[in-house]
């Protein structure tokens, strides 16, 4: 049987506690992973967390799974992974795939702007100048 985006959205979000940045750097300062898995012209076009460790969530099952050739050593399923995107959808559906994979603490952040926002420190993007 099918499963619309909706359901889902609602399995992720179910699945993915949704925290607040300060609960966020909490975690990152006692050794939590701020993954960040927007696309890569994203990160240059609106700059990204400081400190945060990128991959795009379409690579993320290859990147999460230690027999994977593509595997990150940043990613352990003993480390608590606190993940955003630019608006929370990609971060939910990310957190969920992880939770599959046997990750037990992620956490969903939400997006680039409530860190932002929030007062966290972000990495501008580089001006590329002169149309470059």
């Amino acid at each position: 049987m099918a499963i619309s985006l909706q359901e889902m959205m609602a399995e992720a979000s179910a699945a993915v506690a949704r925290i607040p940045v300060a609960q966020a750097q909490e975690l990152i300062a006692r050794g939590a992973l701020l993954l960040d898995v927007r696309d890569a012209p994203e990160l240059e076009a609106q700059g990204r967390a400081t400190g945060s460790h990128h991959i795009p969530r379409g690579m993320l099952e290859f990147r999460a799974d230690p027999a994977s050739p593509f595997y990150d050593v940043a990613l352990r399923a003993d480390r608590p992974v606190v993940l955003h995107c630019a608006s929370g959808g990609r971060a939910a559906l990310a957190g969920k795939l992880l939770k599959d994979m046997g990750y037990d603490e992620v956490y969903n952040l939400g997006g680039f702007a409530e860190w932002k926002e929030a007062g966290a420190p972000v990495e501008e993007p580089v001006d590329r100048g002169m149309g470059l």
